[in-house]
């Protein structure tokens, strides 16, 4: 039945944007497009240092999370220090679980919080003001805002697994299990026809339409599981849904938001293969060394020397991986705790800088060189957000900091009173910026109008 569903649905709305697509000012001239192994935008190569804005649209809201005035500060302030890429929230949902994200856009299947959706409205209204460009994730693996399990709780009716009871295993499987049912999956391709086909309050334009909007992402980090049960699902989920979207907006990427290895079950077979299909236009990988165990912030000595080495090799090993699918390849997060791991403003981050300006770097040599590797979106921008509790612990209300509802506030942000670390991004920024001009010549020959 859902594959008849989509079928006639996808033939439809195929029609209808045929016929709208021819009346596009400009055609695609102003979205970012995939050229071989590399981006272009205006036909010139695109090459970015960008951050995680998740929060954006909930402080572009009119309601109760609102910060219109801090939003624009903290976009000028990105701004100024040559950020114009920013990675961010499409899509949340009111969960059954008690460390997820409140309000939240999908209040109920098809019932959605006008609010936020003018505040992502808002939002990109302002970036577009200031030529930046959005990466919106459309769904998520975890329980901060909902998602898979999320849907899986109402496709059933109930039942869902609260990972904050020490059950993180069965939440695993159970938002995974996502993939697999067909119910869910309906309710989530409604939301992503609604929100695509949306018309900006602000700008006029269709998000379909909107050049701002550098492409949309299936989901963040979304993972076949912790086995294999689930993945001819996983392979099918993010086949359809690609194409799926491509159907209903011509003009933007697609891609998938993995993890890279450690989010595909360390297989690189199932990283490739989720990678090489034809509707995911570029490859993706995230960089956290202290989940993954490789850092410890309150020993730094001794663990440090290790994760920048097993972040070289990480990031060497997917390189290689776009190269040999031949797609470009975004590190759309990377993140590294204050020194201590402490959460404060005025904490230390000898750590982190040491760490930002040699992964930075890395990206900047390989870029230069003619990697696949076109850019770089650190976790995460907390800015004017700070932790108002001694526990750090988010409750509905706090200030934005960056980091999601479950994790202490302040664990990963990068504030605006960072100077050592801003000035880093700043350096990098402007590095990729003028890489932009560098390699102009190079690739003109390979850049063709689209």
């Amino acid at each position: 039945m859902r594959k008849i569903f989509a079928v006639l649905l996808i033939i439809l709305i195929s029609f209808f944007f045929y016929a709208c697509s021819a009346s596009f000012p400009g055609g695609r001239a102003n979205f970012v497009k995939v050229n071989g192994t590399h981006f272009e935008l205006n036909g010139k190569p695109y090459y970015y240092t960008g951050t995680n804005l998740w929060y954006g649209c909930y402080l572009g809201s009119l309601g109760k999370t609102g910060d219109r005035k801090r939003l624009k500060r903290e976009l000028d302030k990105l701004k100024s220090i040559g950020v114009t890429n920013l990675r961010i929230l499409g899509a949340s949902e009111e969960s059954y679980i008690k460390n997820s994200l409140k309000p939240d856009i999908q209040i109920k299947p098809g019932v959605y919080n006008e609010d936020l959706l003018d505040g992502l409205d808002y939002l990109l209204f302002e970036m577009k003001k200031r030529g930046m460009h959005a990466v919106i994730f459309l769904n998520n693996y975890w329980e901060w805002t909902g998602g898979m399990a999320q849907y899986v709780d109402w496709a059933n009716g109930g039942g869902g697994v609260d990972p904050g009871s020490g059950n993180y295993g069965k939440f695993m499987d159970y938002s995974a299990s996502f993939y697999g049912n067909e119910k869910a999956d309906e309710i989530f391709l409604h939301f992503v026809y609604q929100l695509i086909t949306r018309k900006n309050n602000y700008t006029g334009d269709y998000y379909y339409e909107d050049p701002t909007i550098m492409s949309w992402q299936l989901a963040n980090e979304p993972r076949p599981g912790r086995n294999r049960y689930w993945l001819p699902e996983y392979y099918t989920w993010i086949k359809t849904t690609a194409n799926f979207i491509h159907e209903i907006d011509p003009n933007h990427l697609v891609t998938t938001g993995s993890e890279g290895l450690a989010g595909t079950l360390e297989d690189s077979t199932i990283y490739l293969t989720s990678h090489e299909m034809k509707g995911i236009n570029y490859m993706t990988m995230h960089l956290w060394p202290k989940n993954w165990g490789w850092f410890d912030a309150k020993n730094i000595a001794e663990t440090y020397p290790r994760t920048v080495k097993n972040a070289e090799n990480y990031i060497d090993e997917h390189i290689r991986f776009a190269r040999e699918i031949g797609k470009p390849l975004v590190m759309e997060e990377f993140g590294l705790p204050r020194d201590s791991e402490k959460c404060t403003v005025g904490t230390p981050t000898t750590a982190r800088d040491k760490y930002f300006k040699k992964i930075l770097g890395i990206i900047y040599d390989s870029a230069a060189a003619g990697a696949p590797i076109a850019g770089t979106n650190f976790w995460g921008w907390g800015g004017e957000g700070r932790s108002i509790h001694p526990d750090n612990k988010w409750q509905p209300g706090d200030p934005f900091t960056g980091d999601p509802p479950q994790e202490p506030q302040g664990l990963n942000s990068v504030f605006n009173v960072d100077t050592s670390t801003t000035e880093i991004i700043k350096n990098s920024a402007q590095m990729m910026n003028e890489l932009d001009e560098k390699l102009l010549k190079l690739y003109s020959k390979k850049i063709t109008s689209k």
